[in-house]
């Protein structure tokens, strides 16, 4: 197996971090988090016992734990104020346990975060609010859970990420996740690592890695999504140019002033495409009937006064002959006086 693979595999794996390096209590049979902890501890290993919560500051006793493991439990409810307290966290397992549902503020307390392991839970979304706490991570792992999408922001927002699995969820691959493919080809171009994304849904897509589907396939999504394709292929020149111009006129100890990227438009709204179809579609079957009419008043006009007309013409034909019998009748009456 090739070295990236395997280092992939071991990564999703629920026993990532599950080596007891000389600290902690795994395997005792702990239904809660140990007290009396001393206060100096740095790394706690926790894995393979029955804890089934983490409640508010859960591990007060314990301020300066950079590395945490829980893995292999049972837990179901994790408090938004679980890890307060905890701010020089660097790696966190959570690997192998019941968690539904993710809080926004989950890992506010700690920022400083770098490893995250959420694998083989029963995790079904992740807020996109999230992005706010978890900026300094280099490794993610969200193996075997529930995702079907995940927010394209949220992972923009991961700047320093290096590694990004996704093994083993059921993806709906439809137009909402077309992003979600823009997305992973920036970052394999950057020189990420991710393992493999499988369509769930629909069954024409069912069991295909997303990263390969041409996009001709998802034709009827790009005439909302275009925007984000040319503005990806833009950005992907602009990081190639930067490297090239890195490889070949960079001097020691100069660096080139580095040019924030903007921010990429939002793909629009499919529903909102449709609404504004639909409006527009009404407006102009109004505006046509108007017209229809307004034509049908103008002809009712015309016939009414070509009719008006004819009966004009009519009237000034009559009035002649009348004139001219009246004067035959006035004649003889002259002609009678002496």
């Amino acid at each position: 197996m090739p070295q990236e693979c395997l280092t992939l595999s071991i990564l999703c794996s629920p026993l990532h971090f599950l080596l007891d390096q000389g600290g902690g209590l795994p395997g005792r049979g702990l239904y809660d988090v140990p007290r009396r902890l001393q206060l100096d501890t740095q790394e706690l290993y926790l894995q393979n016992n029955r804890i089934r919560g983490l409640g508010s500051m859960a591990f007060r006793e314990t301020p300066l734990l950079r590395v945490l493991n829980l893995a292999n439990n049972s837990i179901s409810r994790v408090s938004a104020s679980a890890f307060q307290g905890l701010r020089g966290l660097l790696v966190l397992n959570l690997a192998n346990n019941s968690i539904h549902e993710v809080d926004r503020r989950l890992f506010s307390p700690v920022r400083a975060l770098s490893e995250l392991n959420l694998s083989h839970n029963s995790i079904g979304s992740l807020p996109a609010a999230l992005a706010e706490s978890v900026g300094n991570l280099t490794s993610l792992s969200l193996c075997h859970n529930r995702l079907q999408r995940i927010d394209r922001a949220l992972l923009e927002s991961l700047s320093k990420l290096q590694v990004l699995l996704f093994r083993s969820n059921p993806w709906r691959c439809d137009c909402q996740l077309i992003s979600l493919k823009l997305w992973l080809e920036t970052f394999l171009f950057r020189g990420g690592m991710i393992d493999e994304i499988r369509c769930a849904q629909p069954e024409d897509l069912r069991e295909r890695d997303l990263r390969r589907i041409p996009y001709e396939l998802f034709h009827a999504c790009l005439t909302t999504n275009y925007n984000y394709l040319f503005a990806n292929i833009h950005h992907l020149d602009a990081e190639l140019r930067l490297q090239r111009s890195r490889g070949h006129g960079e001097r020691p100890g100069e660096a080139l002033p580095e040019c924030e990227p903007k921010q990429r438009p939002r793909p629009v709204n499919l529903r909102h495409a449709i609404a504004t179809v639909v409006i527009t579609g009404v407006v102009c079957g109004i505006v046509c009937l108007m017209m229809l009419v307004a034509a049908g008043y103008g002809c009712a006009y015309a016939a009414v006064m070509a009719k008006y007309q004819r009966e004009l013409k009519r009237v000034e034909q009559m009035v002649p002959s009348d004139e001219h019998g009246s004067a035959e009748e006035k004649e003889p009456l002259d002609s009678s006086v002496p």
